[in-house]
């Protein structure tokens, strides 16, 4: 079981998207209700919050366990009785589901990876400009990061309703599944080349690290391409939704107007 942060609290206060209370969460994993992560009290793991914890690890649901005070912010019932189940605003894609969008609309396949974005707002913003672009999915990962809440679909502006989002339990090895495929993994990261000299017209998947740590150290190693935006001011990066959006533009030129 893993702590939560205080950046994971603040991003999943306020939602809509959660069901509160033991019975109500417990029915909701019987029947297979798609649900992205489940907050118990810390230390009160006995009778039905035993059962919940073992049904959600089952279905592979992240558990993370809390204080009362943290639980209380995050209710709207208030009366959680220890455990809260938030539940994304819409159902996952599978990765093969990007592939098959890529092959309709007969393209060669672009993915964004993210490799734990965690503000909601940096999320829901990448997912409207890979609309925009005419990306054919985004693929998130199961811990550690933002996911698909209100806050996202509205910091999306809707767009969540039409972007594939995959949800994996390890970015690592879904590049390398990636590669298999045939998909070139292209990565931001400060110590690149410059992205604009950098060939990315064929199928392509970007990787976007998270705010502050950026890609991680195994994910780089496994890229074809580590690449930066020019930087010639003061501050020496962007913001993580921005630098997003600035790589996926440079791969939309380069696929339709090279």
């Amino acid at each position: 079981m893993t702590k939560m942060d205080k950046h994971t609290f603040k991003n999943e206060k306020k939602e809509t998207n959660q069901i509160e209370g033991r019975n109500a969460v417990l029915e909701a994993l019987k029947h297979g209700v798609p649900i992205d992560k489940v907050f118990i009290k810390k230390g009160e793991y006995s009778g039905s919050l035993r059962i919940i914890i073992a049904k959600a690890r089952e279905a592979g649901v992240v558990v993370s366990e809390t204080n009362k005070i943290k639980l209380d912010e995050i209710s709207q019932s208030r009366n959680h009785q220890g455990v809260i189940a938030v539940c994304p605003v819409k159902e996952y894609a599978d990765i093969q589901d990007i592939f098959d969008k890529a092959r309709e609309k007969k393209e060669k396949p672009f993915i964004i990876i993210l490799d734990s974005i965690t503000d909601t707002y940096n999320l829901g913003a990448i997912i409207r400009s890979a609309d925009a672009c005419g990306a054919h999915g985004v693929i998130i990962p199961k811990r550690r990061a933002a996911t698909m809440t209100g806050m996202v679909s509205k910091a999306s502006a809707g767009a969540v309703e039409h972007v594939h989002v995959a949800r994996v339990p390890n970015i690592a090895a879904t590049v390398d599944y990636l590669k298999k495929r045939g998909i070139w993994i292209v990565c931001a990261d400060v110590n690149g080349t410059e992205f604009y000299k950098a060939r990315v017209d064929d199928a392509v998947a970007l990787v976007i690290g998270g705010e502050g740590a950026g890609v991680g150290r195994l994910i780089k190693e496994k890229c074809d391409y580590v690449v930066k935006i020019p930087m010639y001011g003061a501050i020496p990066s962007l913001n993580a939704s921005v630098a997003a959006g600035v790589l996926m533009y440079e791969i939309v030129r380069q696929r339709r107007w090279k």
